[in-house]
């Protein structure tokens, strides 16, 4: 696994040369609009104006950028990119959104997002014959949302495993739905999971086992939910790949020397840890 710190962040609104800026840097696919570099934890997402003729629709709805898959001939399969983009949240990988600005003139970073429902729709291939489209229904992970509770009310007789599996279900990425419930979706699957995460620990960080350092003013213990894979924290996830622990462990992984190196402490006890739970295993805790 790369380090946690060699995720580069591009920047939103500038332009990029894709050979020079990303395949030269980063590997990956350098034709085509679905690029999964082998080394990194992200996947490259291109679009413009020239898949039109093949039945490319792309474009912004409502708040979310609906992508539609690779595959210029036949029905659209979930195998290669079309696979990688429904399953990024479970394989712990981000989708990076960029727009070609025409031939010659760069891509334009549109930013991070993630998979939150798709659709199969008609469509017709290159040789104009009628096939099944997979369009992705993509919401930026930095979208703000209004604040809502935080499901404890909904969920606070639900034993660990069970929260888990609702965790996992609304993590499917990819889940067939309408265009309209996407954002939803993404709002709900967020909570949850964050939910579960803070409920996993116990009152514990998952990275230095310590107890919370203070309790908020609900009475509940003080963590912080932290992606173990993204250098920002915003946005849904898989259960996998979210850790719940303390500030400054947080602090310590973003901006400390040692920072990768915890950082993959506490990627391999969560690992463990969910092993554990979906086992249906206890969990051990040191005496305090």
């Amino acid at each position: 696994m790369p380090s946690f710190h060699s995720v580069i962040e591009f920047e939103v609104g500038r332009v990029y040369n894709r050979q020079r800026d990303i395949h030269d840097r980063f590997g990956g696919q350098a034709q085509g609009g679905i690029s999964t570099p082998k080394n990194y934890p992200f996947i490259f997402l291109f679009t413009g104006e020239s898949g039109q003729s093949y039945g490319y629709r792309d474009g912004w709805r409502d708040g979310v950028f609906l992508y539609t898959g690779e595959g210029q001939v036949g029905d659209m399969t979930f195998k290669g990119g079309n696979k990688a983009i429904r399953d990024h949240g479970k394989d712990g990988k981000d989708l990076l959104l960029f727009k070609s600005l025409g031939k010659g003139k760069g891509y334009l970073f549109l930013g991070f997002f993630s998979c939150s429902t798709y659709e199969e729709l008609l469509g017709i291939d290159r040789n104009g014959k009628q096939r099944k489209v997979i369009v992705f229904h993509l919401v930026p992970v930095s979208q703000p949302f209004p604040q809502v509770p935080l499901l404890a009310d909904e969920f606070q007789d639900l034993s660990l495993q069970d929260i888990r599996n609702l965790a996992l279900g609304v993590a499917q990425e990819g889940t067939t739905a309408v265009m309209r419930d996407a954002r939803e979706l993404f709002r709900r699957r967020s909570q949850l999971i964050k939910f579960y995460a803070l409920k996993r620990a116990n009152g514990e960080c998952e990275c230095c086992q310590l107890p919370a350092p203070f309790r908020c003013r609900d009475g509940s213990p003080y963590l912080e939910v932290h992606h173990i894979r993204r250098l920002s924290d915003d946005g849904p996830d898989h259960p996998s790949w979210v850790g719940a622990i303390c500030p400054t462990c947080h602090r310590r992984i973003h901006y400390g020397k040692d920072g990768d190196e915890l950082n993959e402490r506490l990627r391999q006890r969560i690992q463990a840890r969910e092993m554990q739970i979906e086992r249906g295993m206890p969990q051990h805790r040191r005496p305090h």
